[in-house]
């Protein structure tokens, strides 16, 4: 009887040792598939451009083929929601998120899916802070100057869609300064950028990729940037939130870049892609391209990631809200 339980004993030693074994090969064996990494947005955006230099460098990481597809729609939420449903190769499926993730809820509050409690955040990648600029012949020379103006009078902002971030920049510092400021919508930064620099429209609180090389030309004048701390490529132009008055040391704000996946993403495709992407954020390619934006390498992962997704859906919210551009 003794031997029958020591047979037994070793016997279901062995399969728990087994079984230990094939749940840490199969840790290890991920990706077993390719990756499939989505862009909500159609070809040639920031957005875009960006998955597409991560992909390059992550399927080195991985050892694996990383697929972008683009598939824009409703701002970011028509690929959002097909992501949220889950689906078959769903966990070798990843999305390249951004202010529209948060936005988008804020604007369509009856959406199938929550932004924040169905995903998981693997790794924000980078932050690009917006830039408030005038035209090179505007009378306004900082902040403080546009803000007592344009509560004497209205002024016009650009912004390159509904719901963009830098639509909601804009409606973010009407809000917070309580100036008459009306929004003029263009189909993308393409087309508002020409209305700027011609002076067909007062301000606007563009990407810094677009509006860079145009500062430092002279014919755009740079009053601020959106980001909690001055920019290195802008070092002598303050932030909104250092300002202060008008409520403007509660404006920070950047277009952010991060990768997010469905939740029920698995804990060991968490761990190896977090990994990966720690190692391609310090790859020469990648930081230069970083450079190239005018950006800041992403700092918050995981727990944190998701942390800074919900205060971005509920400020987004407020402001769309007060805007009056709920789509109900």
């Amino acid at each position: 009887m003794n031997k029958l339980l020591n047979v037994l004993a070793l016997a279901t030693c062995g399969v728990a040792a087994l079984s230990l074994s094939v749940s840490t090969a199969q840790a290890q064996d991920w990706p077993t598939d390719d990756v499939r990494l989505i862009v909500p947005y159609a070809p040639g955006g920031t957005t875009d451009v960006l998955s597409r230099r991560v992909a390059n460098l992550l399927q080195e990481e991985l050892n694996a083929n990383v697929v972008v597809e683009n598939r824009p729609g409703a701002g970011s939420t028509v690929a959002t929601g097909r992501l949220a449903r889950g689906g078959r190769d769903v966990d070798h499926t990843i999305m390249m998120a951004s202010p529209g993730h948060a936005i988008g809820a804020a604007i369509y509050p009856n959406l199938t899916y929550d932004p924040v409690e169905d995903f998981v955040f693997i790794q924000n990648l980078i932050d690009i802070p917006n830039v408030m600029v005038v035209p090179a012949d505007s009378p306004y020379n900082n902040v403080l100057e546009f803000v007592e103006a344009a509560k004497e009078q209205n002024m016009t902002f650009s912004h390159s869609g509904v719901g963009s971030s830098i639509h909601m920049s804009g409606e973010l510092f009407k809000t917070l300064t309580g100036t008459n400021m009306t929004a003029v919508p263009f189909a993308g930064s393409g087309a508002a950028l020409p209305a700027l620099l011609g002076g067909d429209v007062d301000v606007s609180f563009e990407n810094m990729p677009t509006v860079f090389s145009h500062i430092q030309s002279g014919d755009l004048k740079a009053l601020a940037v959106t980001s909690a701390e001055r920019s290195e490529y802008l070092p002598d132009v303050p932030t909104l939130e250092e300002i202060g008055e008008y409520n403007l040391d509660q404006f920070t704000t950047t277009a952010w870049f991060g990768l997010i996946a469905h939740e029920s993403f698995p804990e060991e495709a968490m761990t190896v892609m977090q990994e990966a992407l720690q190692e391609v954020m310090k790859r020469e390619e990648f930081t230069s391209f970083v450079d190239q934006l005018g950006a800041e390498p992403g700092a918050v992962a995981g727990d944190e990631f998701k942390a800074f997704i919900a205060e971005e859906v509920a400020r987004w919210d407020e402001v769309a809200a007060e805007a009056g551009i709920r789509q109900e």
